[in-house]
């Protein structure tokens, strides 16, 4: 079975993925700091922009193939994987040690939070028939 819609959404969280890590290794190896951060607020910053990636993108990248395995509304599914594309690129700009409030912090919650409901309610509809 093959996933276009997830597929289409899991390509360019790859290179995101890869950005996240190398900034994170290349401070830490700035820094000569193996394990932690350092005390140092940009290693700090950056691990927790690859660790909140880390932290939705696989559930949500699950849940969206599953409500493809499942049948679930295309159009919906592209909604979930455009907000969850869209959130990831934008929290990272917000996510600063200094400002707990930030919009795009906010925004990149937001929408990933929206595409989790979206999918929720996919995968609820289509096994329950709602």
């Amino acid at each position: 079975m093959s996933f276009p819609i997830t597929t289409l959404y899991a390509l360019p969280l790859i290179p995101l993925f890869l950005v996240f890590f190398f900034r994170v290794s290349g401070r830490r190896t700035e820094l000569k700091a193996s394990i932690g951060h350092a005390n140092d607020t940009i290693l700090h910053e950056r691990i927790r922009h690859h660790g909140n990636f880390v932290e939705w993108v696989p559930f949500v990248l699950l849940l969206l193939a599953l409500a493809e395995a499942n049948g679930g509304n295309s159009i919906a599914l592209h909604c979930a994987g455009g907000f969850l594309v869209l959130g990831r690129i934008l929290h990272p700009f917000g996510l600063k040690a200094d400002d707990p409030t930030h919009v795009l912090r906010v925004m990149g919650n937001s929408l990933n939070l929206l595409a989790t409901v979206i999918l929720f309610v996919v995968l609820a509809m289509s096994r329950f028939g709602v």
